[in-house]
């Protein structure tokens, strides 16, 4: 699993100041801090085997008949973020979108397996795969002191007092604009995509009852006066679809998996919300992976005596697209939802039920607990927060990110009078997610202890420059950290190594996510002292 996150930028006091290059800046300036360092990050990425127009149902839209968003695997052409306005997609106070001159290197494959680049005119960090929730918190907070880490350098430049970067770790803009936290999941290719999308559906729908960060108004451009659970909900459009732009789906069909396509696919999902709050990146995370699973052992849940499929399918939803909105403005948790056959439940007992067949699912075919303490404590923490949101969500703020914002601001609002529509309220939101602590509201409870954590600082900070072990991003990783500078290009599925003396450029594809591991690869690495001892040694053994 991974984590896509585009973040938010605004130049204060520049109003027209051009996204793609402000962008772009804060790229670029992060790739020359880290070469400071040492390190040489690559600076190009290696589009060939991408291919954004697949469709997981079966068909290949034509290039002719997609939308420029969605044309991202041609890097001379930087895609639009959708069908606003230019002056709107890049976040808070963004001017407009003329494309910086050489879009193409403002890109750089990091020391931690991360890609940091620019997408839809905004600085993106993808996270390095892992392969649990714990891990995915890691890098993701990664992700975030990365961002830091850039705007702080590129405020400090010559010339640049005053005229800094600040990046928001959120999903609106307050004018109409969404910008997305795309998740990413290997599934087993034997798991028909109809079933997927059929049984996980209400899933997600629901889950935004201990995801969502919160959010002040209500609607696409947030000028109905309110607050509601999540930032994304009012920008979902479609059941299923291949957009992440414009009509954007619950469940998304981009079929690009990133690996060997025969054996995985990779489930796309843009619907989440940005999360600061560490617990509900890991719920958000852990439970969408263990729901997967139990799909992609419906067979052999079957011959168990479990009736997974049937209990799932049973909690299909009548109008999905409108309850996602419906759940996002839930906020006493009490509305009940209109179910295909009939029935009514609300969104905690829609994920209860999903709960309850992960638990049968777990005792019939699943690891014993000592066996994977990870995937039994993701269980109990869902149940356990379930439980506690039904009966005292506020007992919930320490996990979950819009109670604590909805009290937050609900004390504001007490103590001053202020109506939902205040523009007070607006700052205050935005604010929570600015990047630097001195600023961040979020990082203020942090730092109080009102929000609880699951990594420290220590190893975020080892996070920031190195990549997880058990899974191929350690040999991306690595391999940008010892011999960057015979590295032409990268992936997420090859490395493209220019050595010294050799005819042609060489590729070492990486379709295994689950190879080029520690385990698998470290010995190597550490007994070779540059690129072309590395491919001698990958060409000698059952090691690419």
């Amino acid at each position: 699993m991974g984590i896509e996150t585009e973040y938010g930028v605004l130049a204060p006091g520049r109003p027209a100041a051009n996204p793609m290059l402000l962008s772009s800046q804060v790229v670029t300036t992060y790739r020359a801090l880290v070469a400071r360092a040492g390190a040489r990050p690559a600076a190009r990425w290696d589009y060939d085997d991408e291919d954004p127009l697949a469709d997981a149902r079966g068909f290949h839209l034509p290039r002719a008949a997609a939308h420029p968003s969605q044309l991202t695997d041609d890097p001379s052409r930087p895609a639009p973020a959708g069908p606003l306005p230019a002056a709107r997609v890049a976040g808070p106070g963004a001017g407009p979108a003329d494309e910086p001159e050489d879009p193409s290197a403002a890109n750089c494959i990091l020391t931690n397996g991360a890609r940091l680049y620019v997408d839809h005119a905004h600085p993106e960090y993808s996270s390095p795969e892992v392969t649990g929730p714990r891990d995915a918190v890691l890098w993701d907070v990664a992700g975030e002191r990365v961002m830091l880490a850039a705007s702080r350098e590129l405020a400090a430049l010559p010339g640049a007092a005053g005229h800094g970067v600040v990046l928001y770790k959120n999903n609106v803009d307050g004018k109409g604009a969404s910008y997305g936290t795309h998740e990413n999941y290997l599934v087993d290719r034997a798991l028909p995509f109809g079933v997927l999308a059929d049984l996980l559906t209400a899933f997600l729908v629901t889950r935004q009852v201990f995801s969502g960060s919160g959010r002040v108004g209500v609607g696409p451009t947030g000028d109905t006066p309110g607050f509601q659970m999540s930032q994304r909900a009012d920008y979902i459009e479609a059941e299923v679809g291949l957009e992440t732009t414009l009509r954007r789906p619950i469940v998304n069909t981009r079929d690009e998996p990133h690996a060997d396509r025969t054996r995985w696919r990779r489930l796309h999902l843009i619907l989440g919300d940005a999360n600061l709050f560490e617990v509900a990146t890991y719920l958000k995370l852990g439970t969408t992976s263990l729901v997967l699973w139990v799909l992609e052992h419906l067979d052999d849940l079957a011959d168990a005596g479990v009736p997974a499929r049937a209990a799932l399918a049973a909690l299909r939803l009548a109008d999905p697209v409108a309850d996602v909105q419906r759940v996002s403005r839930d906020l006493d948790l009490d509305s009940k939802l209109d179910l295909a056959d009939g029935r009514t439940m609300t969104a905690l007992e829609v994920q209860g039920a999903y709960a309850d067949v992960v638990g049968q699912a777990l005792l019939a075919i699943g690891p014993e607990p000592e066996a994977d303490v990870e995937t039994h404590r993701v269980l109990d923490r869902w149940r356990s927060l379930l439980a506690r949101l039904d009966t005292a969500p506020e007992s919930c703020a320490r996990e979950v990110e819009w109670i604590a914002k909805r009290r937050l601001l609900e004390g504001l609002r007490r103590r001053d009078g202020l109506d939902w529509d205040h523009p007070r309220l607006h700052a205050l939101d935005l604010q929570w997610s600015d990047v630097r602590p001195e600023r961040s509201i979020y990082h203020r409870l942090l730092a109080a202890g009102a929000v609880e954590r699951l990594v420290d600082e220590r190893a975020v900070a080892d996070a920031v420059h190195h990549p997880p072990t058990d899974t191929r991003a350690y040999f991306r990783g690595e391999v940008m950290a010892r011999y960057a500078d015979q590295v032409s290009a990268a992936s997420w599925d090859s490395v493209i190594f220019d050595v010294r003396g050799a005819a042609a450029l060489q590729r070492v594809p990486m379709l295994d996510p689950l190879r080029g591991t520690r385990a698998h690869i470290g010995q190597l690495l550490d007994d070779c002292a540059d690129a072309a001892a590395l491919l001698r040694g990958l060409r000698g053994g059952d090691t690419a």
